[in-house]
């Protein structure tokens, strides 16, 4: 079979990935929504001719979207997760015994399902029901202008910034986050590759500084995603989300995340130091 899927990155670049088989295709309200199983990364969601997650290598996403944050606050207990609908992000944050409960609005409830039956290894707590999580069905953005002093960590696990992922990266959704945030809450976004979005990178952490005192970003790398390197941005009202209990993440076992990890991520390239600036 000589079945491909291809993404533009740019107008010059796409990046294509050899197919054996298409397990799901569907169109929502929102999007087109396909699940297939690749020669080079198994199945893997695809939203809008992007690649969303794989099972080769989502657990490193998934840790470095959710650990950062959970370890970096000295007793998370109120999580709220905007998008994540593979559930990947779920699944790390009810490992952490301090989190009494977690909230997840994804506006795409076809996602969920298509999620639940193909990707279930991601999809775990959300398939069990996990006694933590509440799953909520909507959009986001407009939960969001309704939540004050609430959560301890939120976590937008979004998609590109385009189509319904857009509204996610403004300024007014961003005051919405920092009111909805305890005292000493922090909040955390994936924020794309610094070879190909850099524009929205400074942009993004333009923004967060306006509002947060601390605004920090760190890298992973993650094969599936545009060159491989990927950032997260992170704005904190309190906690220096560099430092960690130590104690804590030593007692988690993971794929990709540790104590290292942890620290060494936010280690800029200077090319990516002039981002920020």
């Amino acid at each position: 079979m000589n079945l491909w899927i291809n993404e533009a990155q740019t107008k010059d670049l796409e990046l294509r990935a050899r197919v054996r088989e298409t397990l799901f295709m569907g169109k929502s309200d929102y999007q087109e929504i396909a699940v297939v199983d690749s020669e080079q990364f198994g199945r893997m969601l695809v939203l809008d001719g992007v690649f969303q997650t794989s099972v080769a290598d989502e657990f490193i996403y998934h840790e470095m979207i959710v650990h950062i944050p959970l370890f970096a606050h000295p007793s998370p207990k109120k999580v709220l997760v905007i998008g994540g609908g593979d559930g990947g992000t779920i699944r790390e944050v009810v490992r952490h015994e301090c989190v009494e409960k977690v909230e997840m609005v994804e506006i795409d409830g076809l996602v969920v399902d298509a999620c639940k039956k193909f990707l279930p290894e991601i999809s775990e707590a959300i398939i069990h029901n996990h006694p933590k999580l509440e799953l909520k069905i909507g959009d986001g953005i407009s939960y969001m202008k309704e939540a004050e002093n609430k959560y301890d960590i939120i976590i937008v696990d979004c998609s590109d910034p385009i189509g319904p992922g857009k509204g996610l990266f403004t300024p007014d959704f961003y005051s919405n986050v920092y009111k909805a945030l305890k005292e000493d809450g922090l909040f955390v976004q994936q924020t794309e590759s610094p070879f190909y979005h850099q524009e929205l990178i400074t942009y993004v952490n333009k923004e967060i500084r306006q509002l947060f005192p601390i605004t920090k970003l760190y890298l992973a790398s993650i094969p599936t995603y545009p060159s491989g390197l990927h950032c997260f941005t992170i704005g904190s009202k309190k906690y220096d989300p560099i430092q960690t209990n130590s104690e804590n993440v030593q007692e988690l076992i993971t794929r990709y995340y540790n104590n290292e990890i942890h620290k060494s991520s936010f280690v800029l390239p200077s090319f990516v130091q002039e981002l920020l600036k």
